[in-house]
C-alpha cells in the first residue's frame, strides 16, 4: 500500500531552506562586491534564482499540515542536501571559474558535506567572491541546515524527526527539551570559536581574508583552503598550532564544549568516555608516528624534533578529524605511519561534531561490545550491559552501530569496485572509496594530500557524490529512501 506523504509540508520546508541558501550567497555576493571582481554577477544570480525557487517552493507548501514522522523528516533533509548542492553549484558554472557542471557540483557538494576533495588546479586563481562561497560552504554544512533554520527561524519549533535526520553519531544529546533552544546555544558557540579562530589566524600572519576563511573550514572540519597547497603555504608553527587546536574543538561533541565552555562543566568533558578515547587516540597516534619519522630522519638540531612533532600531530588531527588540511605529504611516511593514519580515517572524531567517520563513540561501543562477548562465553547466564559514562546503552543502540559498520564496509567495498572499473589501482581505489564515505578529502596516490580530483571521470565524480552525501547523513538517511519498506504505509 502506497503512503500518503505531507508533500505540502516538504515543499514548504524545502523552500524556506533554500531562501536561507540564497541569503548566505548573497553575503558572499558582498565580498565579491568588496573587491570589484567578475564574480559578483553570477553570485548575484545565483543568489535570485535560488531565492526565486525557495519563494515558489514555500508558496507551493501553503496550507501545510504540521505532521511530520521519520520517512518525512529523512526525505524532507535528503532533498534539502540535494538541492542546496545544485543550487551552490551555479557561481561556479555560471562564471565559468569551474566550467563543467560535474566539477561544479563535485567541488559543492564536497564543500556541504565538509569532504574537502576538490577538483581545482589552482585555487589560487578564483576570485574572492567565489573562494569565500566555497568556504562557507563548508561551515554551513558543518553544524547542518536544519540545526541554524531551528535556531533562526520562530515557526520552526524544533522537530526532532528532523534533528534526528541530520544528526550524527549513534545517541542525540539534547541541552534542553526543546531542541530549538538546543538549536540556539550550539550555533552562538559555533560562531563564537569561528570568530576567535579567525582573530588568532590574522594575528598569527594570515591576511584578513585568508583568516576568515580558514576559520570557517577548519572548526567545521572541512578543510578547504584559498591556497593550493594548504596550511603549508605559510609555513608558520603558530599558525599550525593555532589550526590544530580548533581542528580538535570541532572535532569534539559540541554539546559537552556547550557544557564546558558555557556552563562552566570542564568536568563533563574531561570525564567523557568517547572524548578520553578521543584525546587518548590522537596523543598515541601522535607519539608512534613523530617516532617512527624520527627514526628515519636525520637529525641534527633540536629544532627538527619540534617540527616532526608538529607536522605528526598537525596530520593526526587533520586525519581522525576529517578535516584535510596538510602541512606534509603523509605519503612520504613509512608504512607503519601510513596505517595508523588509515586507521584514523577509518575512525573519525566524536559523534556530535563536524567530523566524518565512524564516529568514536561507536568504536568504542563495538570495543565495550567485544570484550564483554569474552566475558559472556565464561559466564553465560552473567548479566553485562554496555555503559557509557555509567548509563546502560540499549541494546537496539548496540545493533544499529553493528548494522552500521556492516554498511559502511559495504559502501566502501561498493566505492572501491567502481572506481577499479574506471581505471584506478585497487589501493587508489579504497582510499578514495574511504575518503568520500568517511568525508575526509585527501586519499592515497594520486588523490593524496599534494592531488587533486580532477583526473577521475565524470561517471565516478557523480558516485563518489552520492558516497559523500550518504556519509555525511550518516548512511541510514539516504539509504532507506531505496528501500520499498520506505514508500509503504
Amino acid at each position: 500500500m502506497r503512503s500518503s506523504f505531507n508533500w505540502k509540508l516538504i515543499f514548504f520546508l524545502v523552500g524556506v531552506f533554500l531562501c536561507i541558501e540564497s541569503v548566505f550567497m548573497l553575503i558572499a555576493f558582498f565580498v565579491a562586491l568588496r573587491y570589484n571582481e567578475y564574480d559578483s554577477t553570477y553570485l548575484l544570480y545565483s543568489t535570485i534564482v535560488t531565492l526565486s525557487v525557495g519563494c515558489l517552493s514555500a508558496l507551493a507548501g501553503r496550507g501545510y499540515s504540521t505532521k511530520m514522522d521519520k520517512r518525512v523528516g529523512m526525505l524532507t533533509i535528503t532533498i534539502v542536501w540535494v538541492l542546496f548542492s545544485l543550487f551552490g553549484t551555479l557561481p561556479f558554472w555560471w562564471s565559468g571559474a569551474i566550467p563543467s557542471f560535474t566539477d561544479a557540483f563535485f567541488e559543492t557538494i564536497s564543500g556541504f558535506t565538509t569532504t574537502g576533495a576538490s577538483v581545482l588546479t589552482n585555487i589560487e586563481a578564483l576570485p574572492h567572491g567565489l573562494l569565500f562561497w566555497r568556504s562557507l560552504t563548508q561551515w554551513v554544512g558543518g553544524m547542518g541546515f536544519v540545526l541554524i533554520s531551528m535556531a533562526i527561524l520562530p515557526f520552526l519549533n524544533g522537530d526532532v524527526q528532523l534533528f534526528s535526520a541530520e544528526a550524527t553519531g549513534p545517541i542525540q544529546d539534547k541541552l534542553q527539551p526543546r531542541i530549538k533552544a538546543t538549536a540556539r546555544r550550539l550555533w552562538l558557540l559555533y560562531f563564537i570559536l569561528t570568530l576567535l579562530a579567525m582573530g588568532m589566524l590574522w594575528f598569527g600572519g594570515m591576511d584578513f581574508f585568508d583568516a576568515v576563511c580558514h576559520s570557517l573550514t577548519t572548526l567545521s572540519t572541512g578543510g578547504y583552503s584559498t591556497k593550493q597547497s594548504s596550511i603549508a603555504y605559510w609555513d608558520s608553527p603558530f599558525i599550525q598550532y593555532v589550526i590544530v587546536v580548533f581542528m580538535l574543538i570541532g572535532g569534539t561533541k559540541f554539546i559537552l564544549l556547550y557544557l564546558a565552555l558555557v556552563k562552566g562543566k570542564i568536568k563533563r568533558l574531561l570525564q567523557d568516555d568517547e572524548f578520553k578515547f578521543y584525546i587518548g587516540i590522537v596523543l598515541f597516534a601522535t607519539i608512534v608516528i613523530a617516532i617512527v619519522v624520527a627514526c628515519t630522519t636525520q637529525i641534527e638540531a633540536l629544532s627538527q624534533v619540534e617540527k616532526i612533532i608538529r607536522e605528526s600531530l598537525f596530520q593526526v588531527v587533520s586525519v581522525i578529524t576529517t578535516t584535510g588540511f596538510a602541512t606534509y605529504d603523509y605519503q612520504l611516511w613509512n608504512k607503519i605511519a601510513l596505517m595508523i593514519i588509515l586507521l584514523l580515517m577509518i575512525f573519525g572524531a566524536s559523534s556530535g561534531s563536524t567530523s566524518g567517520g565512524i564516529k568514536l563513540l561507536r568504536i568504542v561501543i563495538l570495543l565495550k561490545n567485544s570484550f564483554y562477548e569474552f566475558k559472556r562465553r565464561l559466564h553465560p547466564n552473567a548479566y553485562l550491559p554496555i555503559k557509557i559514562n555509567g548509563h546502560v546503552i540499549p541494546e537496539t543502540v548496540v545493533n544499529s552501530t553493528f548494522s552500521f559498520l556492516v554498511i559502511y564496509l559495504f559502501l566502501l567495498l561498493f566505492g572501491a569496485v567502481v572506481l577499479s572499473v574506471v581505471g584506478l589501482s585497487l589501493s587508489d581505489a579504497f582510499g578514495v572509496s574511504l575518503s568520500m564515505v568517511s568525508n575526509i578529502g585527501p586519499a592515497f596516490g594520486d588523490f593524496g594530500p599534494s592531488g587533486t580530483f580532477a583526473a577521475l571521470p565524470n561517471a565516478a565524480k557523480w558516485v563518489l557524490s552520492i558516497l559523500m552525501l550518504i556519509g555525511r547523513l550518516e548512511l541510514f538517511t539516504v539509504l532507506l529512501l531505496f528501500s520499498p519498506m520506505f514508500w509503504k504505509r
